[in-house]
Formats: structure tokens, C-alpha cells, sequence
């Protein structure tokens, strides 16, 4: 049996000892001692005995390496655990001096206790001993590499949370506060781009605090109010703008100039509706839709209760295929048979002073021709540097779309873009990296134009282009054209807002 294994100096004081059966520290520490004493110089014997223990030893330049066993153990046995012993040091150590035996001392511990377990020897090698002090396990690389994609993939998901979350606060700002209509009303849920639209009444009221929107006041908001003018629009675009540059200047200038574009009409009548679509697209740069989804709403706002029980006189001239869903309370019969929105129970009133989303609609397709404003990028290398040229071209002439931004990411660390021919104007934004070619308005009048600019980079960097717009025309040509009161059926003066918004439009 092996009863300790440690490693002394020339005069016997212990550095690293490891008992594998019980002792007490002073009896270690006194056989240590008594070795160097017993050894007799000029002999060439690896071993020395007393009247009760073995020393089994092998100097290592001012060191010992010394196995204390029993007198009726194996030598021979205990002549091989001495030389994997030996071998194990430097291993560890890259001096044999006693501060480098110290200092790894946990390490030797480790190893000596793969040799030799409650006395007795192992069957180890030293390749093996290595593998299991690292303790190298292939379970575990795999358990780690399995760990590390899920925190991937929640951190993207959480950064696609946000995203919602943000576009969702925004979404509400620009709509205002909004009241929980009468049995759901306004707040049925559309997959895809407009959720936050729909869903801002539950943001509002039943989750005010999912996305803390700083900017905003702490009381009842006034900013959106139909019908404000002057002064709250104004500070409204300006909390925007401070707003959007803490999250993303891009959208704040967007957010503000969609202030700007979408200012509520000053006359409003008691009877107003909103008309709002979303669209969100996605092309490949050698041509070819990839996907294109279009979300609409009529949302509908009465503040006079004399006109609460009205019907509303669509005009659907939509060649598309759009699909319609009117909300649960509307009369569906009424609505494919006459193309009238009105409630399932005459007798009842649409709710006063909220929006009410009473109409939806969807559009998604892959059909070349259903883009609105096609983009075609093409740079192609020349030398060291990369000729851009970039054109877009209005596809529904009926749309006007206004402050038109096209967004080409640029190489960094390149400097600044050469402009050769522009059609509008150009914002290089050094700090992000991007290239933004405005155009105040697209119409049939000016339903093309072209830029060309150079820059030291390869094709791959000029991508995804994305771009964006407003429009106070809809894509889908659904408007309420007559609004009449259910008793007597005598018109009804009312007014309309239309909007365009772009959610996500690239070209990858």
C-alpha cells in the first residue's frame, strides 16, 4: 500500500505531500525529516527502509520525489508509480525549484490522486492523466455550444421584441390616446405590419406601461388630438425628433416628417375617418419579389352623439385581389351586399370620441407588377473603387409619394462618396455609414430618376437599399365615399384622412 507521495527538498522539509491513506500532518512532516538522514551517500539504491515504512525515492536536481509505502509492498511496482510520478511534474512545472512546486501545488494534488486512489495504483498513462485533470468532456462542449445558440437566438428575440415594441409606442403616439371601444371595438388584431395600429387601444389602456415613452406628457395627452392646431403639433414634432435621436435617428426624422405630412385636418367634422395602410416589401437585388404584404384600416372617430347611428358607403375599386374583414359588430351581410358598414343592431350607437376600427384589409403577393416603386442598384468595380448606379421608377401612377428617403449602406472607413449625377437631393451620414438620396415627391410627373456616385468597396457593401414614404394616397383604392344617418338615411357631412406608411421596404 502507498501511503503518501511527496515532493521534498535535499534536507527533508516538504513542499507538496499527498496522503492517500489518514496521518496526521506531523507524522509526514517527521518521516520527511528522518529520509535524508537514512539515505547513505555513494550508493546507487532508489529506496531506504526503517522498522515500519519504505522511502521510495528519485532526486530531481535539488528535489525529491519520495513514495512512503509498507514494507510488504511491491517494489517493483513501486519503482514504475515513482517514474509516472517523476514524469508527471514537469508536466505542470516548468522549473524544478521549490517556489514552481508551490506555486502549483493543487495541480500536482490533482494529478497524484490519478495515479494512485486509496493506496492502491491506477492504470493510467500520462496522456490520460491529462485528459481527465482538464477534465475535457465532449458533453459538456456540446451542452456549452447548445447553451450559447439559445442566448443567441434570445437575444435576437429580444431585440425583435423591442423593435415591435418601439414601432408599436411610436405607432400609438402618432394615433394618440385611444378609449376601449364597445365590445372590442378597434382593437381586433391583423397580422403582419399594422398590428401596432390596431392593437393601440390595448397598448394604451390595458399595458401603459410596455414601452414608458419619455417624451410624453404625464397627463392626458393633447398632441394628437384631431383638430389641434398650431403650437401642439409643433411641440409634438419637436419631442419626436429629441425622442428619435436617443433611439434611432433615421426614424425620428421619419417620425417628424410624418408629423409634418399627416398634420390632422383643421376643419374636422363630427364624422372622421382615418384611412391607414402599411406596406412591407422585400426584393431581390437581380430583380424578382420576394414578398410583398399590405395591411389597411378604416378606422372611424365620432364627437357629436347625434351622428353615432351612421352608415358608412364604400367604394372598393381595388383589381387586386385584397382580401376585406369587417369587425365582428358589423352587419358582413349589409357590407357584401350593398358595400355599407353599418352595425349588426340598428338601434345601436357607434361609440363618441375614440377610434373605431370598423374595416381591415390584406393584400400579399409575389407579383412583380404590384410593386409600387420599383429600385434597381447596380455597382459594379472599377480599380480600387466601386461605380454605384441607382434608379427608381413609380410603377402605380396614381400614387403621390412624398418625402421618398433611399438608403444605401457604405463601407466603412472609406470616406466620402463621390456624387456624379443626381436626380434630388443626397445626406451622407459618416457616423452610420449610409448614403440617403430625398426626394421631396414622386408622382406621375416625376415618376423616375437616377443617382450615380463612387466609393472605394466591393458590390456586397452597397446592401440592403431600404426605403421609405409617406403617401396621402392609399394603395388600395377602398374610400368611403357617403356617409348617411340609419333613420331617414339623410347624408352626413364628414371628413377623411388617408395615409401611406412604408413598414419595411428592401431590396436585399
Amino acid at each position: 500500500v502507498l501511503l503518501a507521495a511527496a515532493v521534498c527538498t535535499k534536507a527533508g522539509k516538504a513542499i507538496v505531500s499527498r496522503q492517500f491513506v489518514e496521518m496526521t500532518r506531523t507524522r509526514i512532516e517527521g518521516l520527511l525529516a528522518a529520509f535524508p538522514k537514512l539515505m547513505n551517500t555513494g550508493k546507487q539504491h532508489t529506496f531506504v527502509e526503517t522498522e515500519s515504512v519504505r522511502y521510495v525515492y528519485q532526486p530531481m536536481e535539488k528535489l525529491y520525489m519520495v513514495l512512503i509505502t509498507t514494507k510488504n509492498s511491491n517494489i517493483l511496482e513501486d519503482l514504475e508509480t515513482l517514474r509516472l510520478f517523476s514524469r508527471v511534474i514537469p508536466e505542470y512545472c516548468r522549473a524544478l525549484e521549490e517556489n514552481e512546486i508551490s506555486e502549483h501545488c493543487f495541480d500536482l494534488i490533482f494529478a497524484f490522486d490519478e495515479i494512485v486512489a486509496l493506496g492502491y495504483r491506477e492504470n493510467v498513462n500520462l496522456a490520460q492523466i491529462r485528459t481527465f485533470t482538464e477534465m475535457d468532456s465532449h458533453e459538456e462542449k456540446v451542452f456549452r455550444a447548445v447553451r450559447e445558440t439559445q442566448e443567441r437566438e434570445a437575444k435576437a428575440e429580444m431585440r425583435r421584441k423591442a423593435k415591435e415594441l418601439q414601432q408599436a409606442r411610436r405607432d400609438a403616439e402618432r394615433h394618440g390616446k385611444k378609449a376601449p371601444g364597445f365590445g372590442g371595438f378597434g382593437s381586433s388584431a391583423v397580422s403582419g405590419g399594422v398590428t401596432a395600429m390596431i392593437t393601440e387601444t390595448i397598448i394604451e389602456t390595458e399595458k401603459p406601461k410596455v414601452a414608458p415613452a419619455p417624451a410624453r406628457p404625464s397627463g392626458p395627452s393633447k398632441a394628437l388630438k384631431l383638430g389641434a392646431k398650431g403650437k401642439e403639433v409643433d411641440n409634438f414634432v419637436d419631442k419626436l425628433k429629441s425622442e428619435g435621436e436617443n433611439i434611432m435617428t433615421s426614424v425620428g426624422k421619419r417620425s417628424a416628417e410624418a408629423a409634418k405630412v399627416l398634420a390632422p385636418p383643421i376643419n374636422m367634422e363630427s364624422v372622421h375617418m382615418k384611412i391607414e395602410e402599411k406596406i412591407s416589401l422585400t426584393c431581390g437585388r437581380d430583380g424578382g419579389l420576394q414578398n410583398m404584404e399590405l395591411h389597411g384600416m378604416i378606422m372611424l372617430h365620432i364627437s357629436d352623439e347625434k351622428f353615432a347611428r351612421i352608415r358608412l358607403h364604400v367604394e372598393n375599386e381595388d383589381k387586386r385581389g385584397v382580401q376585406l374583414q369587417t369587425h365582428p359588430n358589423v352587419d358582413k351581410k349589409l357590407f357584401t351586399t350593398e358595400s355599407e358598414i353599418g352595425l349588426k343592431n340598428p338601434e345601436k350607437s357607434f361609440p363618441i370620441n375614440s377610434d373605431v376600427g370598423v374595416l381591415k384589409w390584406r393584400l400579399q403577393t409575389t407579383e412583380e407588377s404590384f410593386i409600387p416603386l420599383t429600385i434597381n442598384c447596380w455597382p459594379s468595380e472599377s480599380g480600387n473603387s466601386c461605380d454605384v448606379n441607382i434608379e427608381y421608377e413609380l410603377q402605380e401612377e396614381s400614387l403621390e409619394l412624398n418625402d421618398v428617403i433611399i438608403t444605401i449602406p457604405l463601407p466603412s472607413g472609406v470616406g466620402t462618396p463621390v456624387i456624379g449625377e443626381i436626380d434630388g437631393e443626397y445626406r451622407h451620414d459618416s457616423r452610420r455609414n449610409l448614403l440617403e438620396w430625398c426626394l421631396p415627391v414622386i408622382d406621375a410627373k416625376n415618376r423616375s430618376g437616377s443617382l450615380e456616385f463612387s466609393i472605394a468597396g466591393q458590390p456586397n457593401d452597397f446592401f440592403p437599399v431600404q426605403v421609405s414614404f409617406i403617401s396621402k394616397k392609399n394603395y388600395c383604392n377602398i374610400q368611403v365615399t357617403k356617409v348617411t344617418q340609419v333613420d331617414g338615411n339623410s347624408p352626413v357631412r364628414f371628413s377623411t384622412e388617408t395615409t401611406f406608411l412604408v413598414d419595411k421596404y428592401e431590396i436585399l
